[in-house]
């Protein structure tokens, strides 16, 4: 089994040549975010990673966590884990210095971010759900809240949760039953929400759900939701733990993979009902959940990079070793490592381009959320904003669904092995399945993408982008390179389709909505093609431009990876301008007694 080697030299890549990192430590607030900090930063986080994290991947995976009478005890080796993390400052990395965080840019976060994620997936989703909860409450939080919880969440001394779904309601809120009766200066909460992601463990001494609920008078449909904060522990003014809260873990789901991540059935108000905090106003409690909704989803799309990888690394330390066959072609010598195999190299290679494509689109987003934070220009500020909001959606939906194939592709290369679960290979398949799913399944997310993102500012975001990817294909034209000519004209044909395909939806959306959500997936999968072959034309430029030195066979494998993408990856957008702009019929056709 292949351990896991964080690639900070890809990373840095990424954020230095494609995200922008130089324009992001210009901004106000980071001029001690220099370029050597960073990398001290990545090495020790990847030290972290290799020797803390990865080593009890596998025992989560096997383990798992078990319930017992409200109480859950997690793998061997996660708790001691957090601890360290919680000690070395981990987890307070990405939060606000105002509350005990290190106040580090998105960017330099989403690298240190992957690493987490790539090492012990079902580990780092508990950083990832508190980090959600603290930004909920961090903007629509009341200050006595603030002051009172954020300090140890942002340390990782408590952790957060997210609880949305009930069993009746799975993705439409609208139907939410769990009730908020007022009572004093808090409510009293009752009902059951499942699903929720380290909703109880033994890890943290206090866990802080954020919680949606409806009022007795509040109106129906989504409308009427509102947001309350409902610690494990009550809190003292003091700060010091009081008594508990009245809610309980009923169970944990058995599930396909993440086993060392409990996901909990949490019951609320089972006796005289959990104490919570209302957060930001009445029944305006879904706006404040998509605050921490849309940091998970861009973190979740970060999981699909990061499980791809360390799928990646497995199945290449694999072919590295495995012996098999000779060579195609040769009619003597032995057999040789399947690395030599034609059709290995095939699947390598497309692990690889995928992988760096997608990592490029989570860093690039990443970058422009930092511009739109804190660039001291606001039409440069709403600009990186409106690219935010478009990316969003596709950086969850289309690294996570390209993580389902490179991890199935990861099988693919082990062969017979592959298929057994002590290679190691088939827990990155099943831990990635859930990312498709879960904060928003990929048909949520194409659906966001083409009606709030799209159609409601009638392609002005998309139009901004392919702009980019015009001056890019000016530069590629200019640069007299037989491969940067190859990419060109495979690129151009990718923004021919997105363009298409963006006037078809447009054209189409108000009069026929159905036909429209008919194509929203392959359209998100179109758009994310298409931007990640952006930057990956932008890696072969930078590539091609760097004079012969010790690095050059980094950078010839750059502009290489780049060339597969653009001739193996690329030409799919075809497919999908096709099943967008032609396919609806089809899709709508049947009467559902047929099916």
């Amino acid at each position: 089994m292949t351990t896991y080697v964080a690639p900070t030299r890809d990373m840095l890549f990424a954020m230095n040549e494609l995200a922008g990192f130089a324009e992001i430590a210009a901004l106000p607030g980071n001029e001690e975010v220099t370029p050597d900090l960073v990398e001290a930063i990545l090495d020790e986080a990847a030290r972290f990673a290799t020797e803390v994290l990865a080593p009890i991947n596998a025992q989560g995976d096997r383990q798992g966590c078990t319930c017992k009478d409200g109480h859950v005890t997690t793998a061997d080796g996660f708790k001691a884990a957090y601890s360290k993390f919680v000690e070395s400052g981990w987890n307070a990395m990405p939060g606000s210095p105002d509350f005990g965080g290190q106040g580090l840019p998105s960017l330099v976060s989403t690298a240190v971010l992957e690493m987490w994620k790539a090492s012990n997936m079902a580990f780092s989703l508990c950083q990832m759900l508190t980090l959600g909860a603290v930004a909920a409450i961090a903007h629509h939080g009341s200050e006595r809240d603030r002051q009172r919880y954020l300090p140890k969440m942002v340390s990782g001394e408590w952790t957060g949760t997210m609880n949305l779904t009930e069993s009746q309601a799975g993705s439409d809120l609208s139907a939410v039953r769990t009730k908020a009766v007022p009572e004093g200066d808090h409510y009293r909460i009752s009902g059951t929400k499942i699903f929720i992601t380290w909703g109880e463990h033994d890890m943290a001494e206090n866990i802080i759900h954020m919680v949606l609920a409806r009022l007795p008078d509040a109106p129906e449909g989504t409308k009427g939701i509102s947001l309350f904060v409902v610690p494990k522990f009550l809190v003292n003014d003091d700060g010091s733990l009081g008594p508990r809260n009245d809610l309980i873990c009923a169970s944990i789901e058995h599930k396909m993979g993440i086993h060392g991540s409990p996901t909990a059935v949490m019951a609320f108000g089972e006796n005289e009902g959990a104490i919570g905090y209302l957060v930001g106003e009445a029944n305006r409690g879904l706006g404040c959940m998509f605050t921490m909704m849309n940091h998970a989803r861009l973190n979740v799309g970060l999981e699909g990079v990061a499980i791809s990888e360390r799928a990646y690394q497995q199945a290449l330390g694999y072919a590295r070793e495995r012996i098999q066959s000779r060579p195609i072609g040769a009619t003597s010598g032995g057999p040789v490592t399947i690395i030599h195999h034609p059709d290995v190299r095939r699947m390598l290679m497309d692990m690889k381009a995928r992988i760096e494509a997608m990592r490029a689109l989570a860093y690039f987003t990443a970058a422009q959320m930092d511009k739109a934070q804190s660039h001291p220009d606001a039409a440069e500020r709403q600009k990186c904003q409106a690219m935010t909001d478009l990316l969003t959606p596709v950086v969850k939906g289309w690294c996570t669904e390209n993580a389902v194939d490179i991890t199935s592709t990861g099988i693919q290369v082990h062969g017979g092995v592959g298929f057994i679960e002590e290679t190691g290979a088939c827990q990155h398949m099943r831990d990635a399945r859930i990312t498709t799913i879960y904060e928003g399944t990929t048909g949520i997310q194409a659906n966001d993408l083409i009606g709030r993102k799209v159609a409601r500012d009638q392609g002005a975001a998309v139009h901004l982008l392919l702009g980019e990817m015009n001056a890019t294909l000016v530069a590629l034209e200019a640069a007299g390179d037989k491969d940067l000519r190859v990419i060109a004209g495979s690129l151009q044909g990718g923004t021919v389709a997105l363009e298409t395909a963006t006037g078809w939806l447009l054209s189409i959306y108000e009069r026929d909505p159905a036909s429209a959500a008919a194509g929203a997936v392959p359209y998100l999968k179109l758009l994310g093609t298409v931007t990640g072959g952006w930057l990956m034309a932008r890696a072969a430029l930078v590539a091609a431009a760097k004079p012969a030195t010790t690095e050059s066979e980094f950078y010839r494998a750059k502009k290489v990876t780049a060339r597969f993408y653009a001739e193996h990856v690329l030409p799919e957008v075809h497919a999908f301008r096709a099943a967008i702009v032609d396919g609806a019929g089809s899709v709508l056709a049947l009467d559902e007694s047929l099916f």
